[in-house]
Parts: C-alpha cells; structure tokens; sequence
C-alpha cells in the first residue's frame, strides 16, 4: 500500500487547500500553473493530454476520477502539456475491459504530478468568483508554495503554442483533398476526422505561408492550442497571406487566429470555457447544439464587424462561437466539433470544410 503523501495548493491570493499528493514527485516539491477547472463527466484522459492545457492546473469538478483507468488509444497527444492536476478522489480501482493502467500509475510514468482530496467543489466556486488565477500544489512547505503562486506567470501574454507545435512535418489519412494543418497544438481526434476528408499533412506553427501555399492545399487548417492568441502577433500576417488563396478553417485557438487576422481582437475571459456541455446556438437555423469547449479567450464581437458575421453563439453568456468571413472563404469555431471527449452535435462542420473545398 502507498504512503500518503501530505500536499497543499496555494493560489495567488493565499487561498489553500489540503489534500494529498498523486502521481509523479514534483521537482523540488514544488508543482505551479494557471488553475483552471473542466465540468466534463468523462474523458478525464483526453482532457489532461489536449495540449491546449499547456500552462495550467486543471481541476476536474466531476468527484471520481480514474475509475476507467487510462488506454494509449484515447491519448489527444503523445504526453501531457498540462502542469498537473486537482481532484476530489483519485480512483485507486480500474473497471474497464479497454484500460491498460490506472491513472495513477500513468501519471507517474509520465512525469505528472497531481493532488487528490481537495474540496474541489469549493475551489471551483472561487475560480468562478475570482477568476482563473496562478496556484502552486506540492509537498513543499506553505511558504515556498506562496512564492511559486505569487511568481508564477499564467498564460497572458505567454507563448505556449512553441512549447506544443511539432517539429517537422508529417503526413496523416488518405482522403480525397489535400489539406495542410497547422500545429498549434492539434488533437489527434481533430486528425482523426480531417483524415476522413482528407489527407493532412501537419506543419509546425512557424512555417511560412509561401511554404504552404508550394504544397497546392485545397484547404488550410488551423488548429486549437494553449494560451493567448495575442501572443502570436508574429502568425497573423502568415494567415493574411493565405486568406482569399485557399479556404481557411479553424477551431478554438484556430477560430481566434483567424479572426485576428482579419482585424479582431481577442479577450481573456474570467474563467474560461472547458467541458462537454456548453449550449451553443447556430444562428442560421436556430438549432442548440451541446459542445465541448476549452479555452480562455474569446474574440470580440464588435472588432469583426463588417469583416465577418458571426454564425455561433454561447447560450451561457453570450460569447462569439463562430464565424464566417464574409470576403474570402474562411470560417471558424471557437468550440470543438470534434469533441475528444464530449458531444457530436457539431461534427457536420467537417463536412462544411470539405464543402468549402469543393467549392473551389
């Protein structure tokens, strides 16, 4: 049986929570991040492997994690990009005909610290009222974890799509388009679908648009990844080379890349958008589709306007979901279609993709 090892998160403003480590030892006892919490129910590995949690704690608020065990086939990514994780009960007991191992021990396999036994009903009701915000967790003493919270930056302004992106091209499916994705963080269920309508070749963040362009596209993909879109000034002239030449589509971070490129402007939100149960309305016929969602930031409605029309809306609280660009053939969505985990209700986006390339 496993000793119990004694651990505290701190955030930024003091607030501390005991529990008990899991996973892998922190270097120096010491584990820090943007705390973020994720209302999903399921796919509890999907989430902690989506690299877009590059830079963050995730909390799940769902209270049993782990009762699945974990299988390399649900895998977003090869590992993990997330700092670590927070839960309620860390299932010491797998039940599934599917896993391979406990959540456990694939946390310390891959190096992934997490902390179980917190009261994650009550932190996610202070991120909620407070905002996302910086925390440390560990073994470390309290006052060490202070000044981890305390210097620990967050995501604003940060670039965490170089930490995330591949290294070299590679190619994947065998459809009938030819389409060249972005990596900006891409999921592999994100590939699974445009493998189905194309074959994808995946090119790191930073390659020029004449590059993309040599390879002849019948479309270009951008892709979801972590952080703040306006950190990546650097991409949006790669984007605005590319619009009007080849149809565009892009997805969360994607979505926000995009419309920047067109002259938008993004905004970080309080506490962000991360589960499998945002209500989202499509404006052209109405219909409520369920979504799964992950991001911080958000594009501004009014910084679009003339430019491109918004085609989705968040039920929640309003917020841009889609767009489509009115002059060149691009659009966006700022959740998931492809969910990994959560619903299916936006799958026919995909298709709306290969549609646009037909068109064309």
């Amino acid at each position: 049986m496993s000793t119990v090892r004694d651990a505290l998160l701190v955030l930024r403003d003091g607030t501390t929570f005991e529990g008990e480590l899991v996973g892998a030892d922190p270097p120096a006892g010491v584990v820090s991040g943007e705390v973020v919490f994720n209302t999903a129910l399921t796919g509890y590995q999907e989430i902690i492997t989506d690299p877009s949690y590059a830079g963050q704690i995730i909390t799940f608020t769902y209270p049993h994690i782990g009762n699945y065990g974990v299988t390399p086939a649900d895998a977003e990514a090869a590992r993990p990009h997330c700092r670590g994780v927070i839960v309620r009960d860390l299932a010491r007991r797998r039940s599934n005909w599917r896993s391979t191992e406990d959540l456990d021990a694939y946390l310390r396999r891959v190096g992934l610290s997490g902390i179980a036994g917190v009261d994650t009903r009550r932190l996610t009701r202070h991120i909620r009222d407070s905002g996302a915000m910086p925390g440390a967790f560990g073994t470390a003493e309290r006052a060490v974890l202070e000044r981890a919270a305390s210097a620990e930056p967050g995501t604003d302004g940060v670039d965490l799509v170089r930490e995330v992106t591949c290294d070299r091209p590679y190619t994947v499916g065998d459809g009938p388009h030819r389409v060249v994705a972005y990596d900006f963080g891409i999921k592999a269920t994100i590939l699974r679908h445009l493998a189905g309508i194309a074959t994808v070749e995946v090119v790191p963040a930073r390659t020029p648009a004449a590059a993309v362009l040599e390879r002849e596209p019948d479309g270009v993909f951008l892709s979801n990844g972590p952080g703040d879109p306006a950190a990546l000034g650097d991409l949006l002239p790669v984007i605005g080379e590319l619009l009007g030449r080849v149809p565009v589509f892009g997805i969360c971070l994607g979505h926000q890349l995009l419309s920047a490129a067109i002259g938008g402007r993004t905004y970080k939100l309080p506490f962000g958008h991360h589960g499998g149960n945002h209500p989202v309305r499509r404006l052209a016929t109405g219909g409520v589709e369920i979504t799964s969602q992950n991001h911080n930031y958000a594009v501004d409605e009014d910084s679009i306007a003339g430019v491109a029309e918004v085609t989705h809306r968040n039920l929640n609280d309003g917020v841009v979901e889609g767009i489509r660009c009115l002059e060149v053939p691009a659009f966006g969505v700022q959740y998931h279609p492809e969910a990994g985990p959560g619903p299916h209700d936006a799958r026919y986006l995909f298709a709306a993709f290969a549609e646009l390339m037909e068109a064309r």
